[in-house]
């Protein structure tokens, strides 16, 4: 049995339709790029907010500090800042003394720097007649570093 086409049927050959542009988009795609934008947008008013935060922690600290007239009065405004700073990680750590305030502060970062550091000033420089200014700046580094770590809640 053989099939042969039958000659009142004639076949026409196959022609492919148009195929669709690539504008507009299907609604799918429309609400893949809104929820991409809505995100984008949500990402950059983040960090624009926390961004704005870090600055106006950092000037209050700096501000805080620059009120203080003596060296010795800008380690006491440290300290002050750092204990405050210190109740959002411990609501107690406010009320350690000498080494183990100092060990405390350095609980968490890479190269201590409070117990053996510079930040070592924190013991008693508020309580010395005279302290180095340079001392002091480095001090003021380092505190400032760790106080607005403990206030992003790092």
């Amino acid at each position: 049995m053989s099939l042969q086409p039958s000659p009142s049927l004639p076949l026409n050959d196959v022609h492919p339709g148009v195929a669709p542009g690539w504008w507009p988009p299907a609604p799918g795609w429309w609400m893949v790029a809104a929820a991409v934008l809505i995100l984008g947008v949500g990402i950059g008013l983040w960090l624009h907010l926390r961004r704005k935060r870090t600055r106006a922690l950092l000037r209050y600290f700096d501000d805080a500090v620059a009120r203080a007239d003596a060296p010795v009065a800008r380690v006491a405004a440290m300290s002050e800042l750092l204990r405050r700073a210190a109740r959002r990680v411990d609501p107690h750590a406010d009320r350690l003394q000498g080494d183990d305030w100092l060990r405390f502060l350095d609980a968490g970062l890479k190269r201590p720097q409070f117990l053996h550091g510079s930040g070592a000033l924190l013991r008693d420089g508020a309580f010395r007649p005279a302290a180095d200014p340079a001392a002091v700046e480095a001090l003021r580094i380092v505190a400032r570093q760790r106080y607005l770590d403990w206030m992003r809640g790092a």
